[in-house]
């Protein structure tokens, strides 16, 4: 007899967006007449820039000689991309980070489930609600105890400090869903947290790059003191265009310590190069090679226009939402707007006035954890044009 994994049977019964594009496909098929707009997966819509492309072709033709022929490659990414990374992300912020404290992966939200791999399960999870639902359901499966952050405008939309000992604490800022920052003061208070209660934080900073405010550190390494408590999730995908190239990459310093039962110490760098080694051969050389333009001048300005053109989308939509008389947050420093629901709505109940009587589709902020119930989450990643359209409708039907 085969036993399951039982923990599999506490989550939902589907993925959140499984369950919205279900939704959508329905109501498409009874409407085929209608022109749906959809705001609400965190999906680009403009395609990869130049640039990569180029490093993509040329490392297609350079694999089909003898001489550039690639087989299977460092399990940790190419020293080219690691080195561009150290130098571009790190040290042009006056952050010292080696290169083999970096590993290049297929996909942040890979790494946020995965990392879980080298932690003990009896360590208690701090996570904020609402939240990314990958970080609660990979941890769910695992079997560990969960303890929930609040985030609410009651709070400013910033998680205050476990009223109890946590051992790993998952943090994502600029925030999905909720659009909302948190300040190098504000990030320090969990450094310092972390430091004095031997605990992990494990930082999702995959949309830094949509940061336009000063004082809001793009990467959790500027707070004094992060290398000895902090992992780095960072992302291609929303900022080159990468959600189907699939490339992003997981800082883990070698400062960075576990524990056993005894109180010894283990590095977690190590642990995980070696969890890397076992279970993963690395991204594709073209793909790394597309990631590696990213940081050439021409692909710095390229794709810095297309972040600038989402930035713009959700401007549009912020002020959109606001004439219409919504409550309205985040579109300033991120690519997603959270709004609270018109009175006397849930969520869900919202999602599908929007979708049916708007033809606009959106996600509900309870899918997101219990406190996001009441709110809705609306993406800047459409089209301009779509984005203008979408507003209006919602401005005449409001």
């Amino acid at each position: 007899m085969s036993y399951i994994n039982e923990n599999f049977l506490k989550l939902q019964d589907s993925y959140l967006f499984s369950t919205i594009a279900k939704k959508v496909a329905k109501y498409t098929e009874e409407n085929p007449d209608k022109k749906i707009i959809k705001l609400g997966i965190g999906d680009v819509t403009k395609p990869i820039v130049p640039a990569c492309l180029k490093a993509m072709h040329k490392a297609v033709d350079e694999i089909g000689t003898t001489e550039g022929f690639k087989g299977y490659g460092p399990e940790q990414g190419y020293e080219f991309l690691r080195k561009a990374i150290v130098e571009n992300d790190y040290k042009a912020r006056g952050i010292t980070i080696q290169e083999d404290e970096i590993f290049v992966s297929d996909g942040a939200k890979c790494d946020c489930g995965n990392i879980v791999d080298i932690f003990a399960q009896n360590n208690k999870v701090a996570i904020t609600d609402p939240v990314y639902p990958v970080y609660l359901d990979t941890n769910v499966m695992s079997g560990r105890e969960i303890t929930y952050l609040p985030v609410t405008a009651e709070n400013n939309f910033k998680p205050e400090l476990p009223k109890e000992k946590v051992d790993m604490i998952y943090l994502c800022f600029p925030n999905n869903p909720t659009g909302t920052i948190l300040k190098k003061e504000d990030l320090k208070k969990w450094v310092d947290y972390a430091k004095e209660n031997q605990a992990i934080i494990l930082y999702d900073a995959a949309y830094e790059a949509f940061i336009t405010e000063e004082n809001v550190p793009h990467s959790i390494y500027e707070i004094e003191g992060a290398k000895e408590v902090a992992i780095e999730f960072k992302s291609y995908s929303k900022t080159a265009g990468f959600t189907g190239v699939r490339c992003a990459y997981v800082v883990i310093p070698k400062a960075l310590k576990g524990y056993t039962k005894e109180g010894k110490e283990v590095s977690l760098n190590k642990l995980w190069n070696r969890r890397t080694c076992t279970k993963f051969n690395g991204v594709s050389y073209i793909i790394q090679r597309a990631a590696e333009a990213t940081y050439s001048e021409e692909g710095k300005r390229q794709i810095q226009e297309n972040i600038k053109a989402y930035l713009e989308n959700a401007k549009i939509i912020k002020e959109g939402l606001e004439e219409a008389g919504f409550t309205v947050y985040g579109g300033i420093n991120s690519p997603y707007i959270w709004l609270k629901v018109p009175e006397g709505m849930n969520s869900w109940e919202f999602f599908d006035k929007l979708l049916e009587e708007v033809n606009i589709v959106g996600t509900p902020g309870s899918g997101f954890g219990e406190h996001g119930e009441g709110y809705f989450r609306l993406t800047a990643f459409g089209t301009k044009e779509n984005t203008i359209e979408a507003i209006e409708r919602i401005k005449n039907w409001r």
